[in-house]
C-alpha cells in the first residue's frame, strides 16, 4: 500500500481544477437553490454555455478567445429565459423535473449530427485555447511546486486563475446576499406569498436569481474547458449537476464557505477512496478466503457506491451540511 502516493493525490485533488470548477458551479447553484429555493437540476447546461461560448469564438467566428465571456453570458441569458419564463411559476419537484430535462436537451442538442458544423457534435470543439496558453508564464512541460502541491506549467496557471475566480465570486455572492436584493430572495425562499404581499415581483426576482446563478456557473464551464483544452458535450451531463449539488449540500446550503469547502471535501473523499481501492487491488483481487471482495475492474463502480452511501448518511445525520443551518433546508414544497 503506497500511502504516500494516496496522500499526495488526495491533497492535490483538494486544490485541483476539479475542485475549482465544482466550487464555482456550487456558488452559482447556491444563489439559485440555497438562497432563493429554486430546485435547479440543470446547472450543467449553464456550464456548457460558458464552454461553448469560448470554443465558438475562436473556432468559428475568428475572434479573440476572451470574446467568449460576453458570448457565454448571452447564451446563459437566452437559456435562462427559455427555461424560466414557462417554469418559474412551478414549485419544488416540478421545477426540478423541468430543469433536469432542459439540461439533457441542451447536451443532446449540441452533440447532434445536424449541428455538427457549429458545435462539433460528439467530438466537441478543440484547439481554441491558444490565446490562453500564450499568456502562460510557466513552461508547459515543467513541474512546479512542492510535493504534494505539484502541477505542470499549464495546469498551474489554470489553478491560479481558477482560485482567483473562486475568491472573486465568493466575495460577490457574500456581498450580494447582504444587500437588499439578497434579503428579498431569501424571503422568497422562506415564504414567497409574504414577499408578494409586500409588493415585490417574485417572478422577476426568481428570474434574476436564475440568470445570476447561471452566469456564475458559466465560468465553471470555462475553467473546465480551458483545463481540458476542448469542449466535450458529455462533460456536461446531468451527473455533473448532481455531483455539484452533493458538494453544496456537504458544505452547507446558503453558506458561501459551504460551496467551497464542500467541493474540496467531495474531491478529497472521492480521490482518497478511488486511490485506496486501486492500491488494494493493485496486485490482484481482494479476497477473504475464497470470496472475492473487489476486483480492479470494479473500483470505479464501488467508489460511486461509497459516495452514495456517504451522501445518504449525510442527509440522515446532518442534512444541513457542515456549515449550514438546518432551518434553511426546509423547502416545504415550494
Amino acid at each position: 500500500m503506497d500511502w504516500n502516493q494516496i496522500f499526495q493525490n488526495t491533497v492535490r485533488a483538494a486544490v485541483g481544477v476539479d475542485t475549482i470548477y465544482f466550487a464555482i458551479a456550487a456558488l452559482g447553484l447556491n444563489i439559485q437553490f440555497g438562497y432563493t429555493g429554486l430546485v435547479n437540476f440543470g446547472q450543467a447546461a449553464f456550464m456548457a454555455c460558458g464552454s461553448y461560448g469560448l470554443g465558438m469564438t475562436a473556432q468559428y467566428f475568428g475572434i479573440g478567445l476572451w470574446w467568449g465571456i460576453p458570448l457565454g453570458i448571452i447564451f446563459v441569458i437566452i437559456l435562462a429565459l427559455i427555461v424560466g419564463i414557462p417554469t418559474l411559476r412551478l414549485r419544488a419537484d416540478y421545477l426540478a423535473i423541468v430543469t433536469i430535462a432542459t439540461a439533457e436537451i441542451v447536451r443532446l442538442f449540441v452533440r447532434s449530427v445536424k449541428f455538427n458544423k457549429i458545435f462539433g457534435g460528439t467530438e466537441g470543439i478543440s484547439n481554441f485555447s491558444r490565446d490562453y496558453r500564450e499568456l502562460n508564464p510557466f513552461e508547459p512541460g515543467t513541474t512546479y511546486g512542492l510535493a504534494p502541491f505539484t502541477f505542470s506549467g499549464y495546469t498551474l496557471i489554470t489553478v491560479l486563475v481558477g482560485w482567483t475566480l473562486v475568491a472573486i465570486f465568493a466575495f460577490f455572492v457574500w456581498q450580494l446576499m447582504r444587500s437588499p436584493w439578497g434579503r428579498v430572495i431569501k424571503g422568497i425562499r422562506e415564504d414567497e406569498d409574504a414577499v408578494r404581499s409586500l409588493g415585490k415581483n417574485v417572478y422577476a426576482y426568481k428570474m434574476q436569481s436564475l440568470i445570476i446563478g447561471g452566469i456564475v456557473g458559466m465560468f465553471a464551464g470555462m475553467v473546465l474547458s480551458l483545463d481540458r483544452g476542448s469542449v466535450q458535450p458529455d462533460n456536461y451531463s446531468r451527473d455533473v449537476t448532481f455531483y455539484v449539488l452533493t458538494a453544496l449540500v456537504l458544505g452547507g446550503l446558503a453558506k458561501v464557505s459551504g460551496s467551497i469547502v464542500g467541493s474540496m471535501l467531495f474531491w478529497v473523499l472521492f480521490v482518497f477512496s478511488d486511490n485506496f481501492l486501486r492500491e488494494l487491488t493493485r496486485n490482484g483481487p481482494l479476497r477473504i478466503g475464497d470470496f472475492t471482495v473487489i476486483q480492479s475492474t470494479q473500483v470505479g463502480a464501488v467508489n460511486y457506491m461509497l459516495v452514495g452511501i456517504g451522501l445518504m448518511m449525510l442527509m440522515t445525520y446532518r442534512p444541513q451540511g457542515l456549515f449550514g443551518n438546518r432551518k434553511e433546508m426546509a423547502l416545504d414544497g415550494r
